[in-house]
């Protein structure tokens, strides 16, 4: 076998593999929403009625697991953190406090760690989620509430490595937070106050006022301006186009370097033209007090590079292009 043969069997043999994965989990994510009954819904009104915080353990990769599980709920309206349950009895278990709510993963239900939190967890009177992918468990029955995310068999041939229990483990919490994220009423801009320092936060938080060009940094020109010191007003202020007003103050029309395009295409008297015969009327715009993401998709979807901002009465407030968006990190 040369070595394109081998690459290809190779190729072919990665495929079916990653196929096989897909497959046996998928198969476990529709068994385990086919187990989905009452107990789902007595663990939300737990965490919904917890005055303290959900703590959420687990050890080796159901750990890992409930480290992403407890920054989802924290992100979505459900304070929580993740305690290890291994630190646990060399004083973390002193983060635990009345009103809280512990919430368990270990898919055997018999993880010791894990097991060592419930005698100094029923001194607290804690309630007590757990998940497990066995019913009869030491966990399982010490639970309040157990959520069964057993799984027919994992994704390593060998059926020992933790793939498709984990996703089980991880949908199941991820099922959690959005119920409660619902049943809270927690909205994007609740999202947003919670991501402030990342992309989200700017796409939620940020406003087009806040970013727009305002001031003498506006390129705007009355309609019977001519031509020429229309292109003036555009050079000085950079924004490829000019607002075309009227006598009022009003947004008529917007001037852009493809409608200087066009004109000259019809062999239009530069000299003697006025804004009225070569602006584009109308023009695109958007209020002061929409998200910049707004702006970013009107401008996606009619395909233009730049927006007027104007009030209720269409009188000019602002401008933006798409620069402005990318400095802001909104695209």
């Amino acid at each position: 076998m040369n070595a394109v043969e081998h690459t290809a069997t190779s190729e072919g043999q990665a495929l079916d593999s990653a196929r096989r994965t897909f497959e046996i989990e998928a198969a476990a994510l529709a068994a385990l929403r086919g187990r989905l009954d009452g107990a789902f819904a007595a663990a939300c009104r737990i965490c919904l009625a917890c005055r303290g915080r959900v703590i959420v353990t687990g050890m080796g990769k159901s750990g890992h697991i409930a480290r992403k599980i407890a920054a989802t709920l924290a992100s979505t309206g459900t304070p929580a953190f993740f305690l290890h349950p291994g630190e646990a009895s060399h004083g973390d278990i002193g983060m635990i406090t009345r009103g809280d709510v512990l919430l368990a993963l270990s898919n055997s239900g018999e993880t010791p760690e894990v097991l060592g939190l419930l005698p100094p967890l029923k001194r607290l009177a804690l309630p007590l989620i757990a998940l497990t992918g066995n019913t009869g468990s030491t966990l399982a029955l010490a639970a309040d509430v157990h959520l069964d995310v057993g799984v027919p068999q994992e994704a390593c041939p060998h059926n020992l490595a933790p793939t498709a229990s984990t996703t089980a483990a991880l949908v199941m919490g991820d099922a959690l937070a959005v119920a409660m994220l619902e049943a809270r009423g927690f909205s994007a801009d609740d999202f947003a106050r919670t991501h402030p320092g990342g992309s989200l936060g700017r796409r939620l938080l940020l406003h087009v006022e806040d970013i727009m060009r305002r001031d003498d940094a506006l390129p705007q020109v009355g309609v019977d301006t001519p031509l020429a010191a229309g292109l003036l007003e555009m050079s000085r202020k950079g924004l490829g186009m000019t607002a075309v007003l009227d006598q009022e103050q009003r947004v008529v029309g917007i001037f852009t370097d493809g409608d200087l395009r066009r004109a000259l295409d019809r062999r239009v008297d530069v000299h003697n033209a006025t804004m009225r015969q070569v602006m584009t009327p109308g023009g695109r715009s958007i209020g002061a007090r929409e998200l910049a993401a707004a702006a970013a998709q009107l401008m996606e979807l009619h395909r233009v590079t730049s927006l007027l901002v104007t009030d209720s009465e269409r009188r000019l407030i602002g401008a933006l292009n798409v620069h402005d968006l990318l400095r802001a990190g909104v695209v």
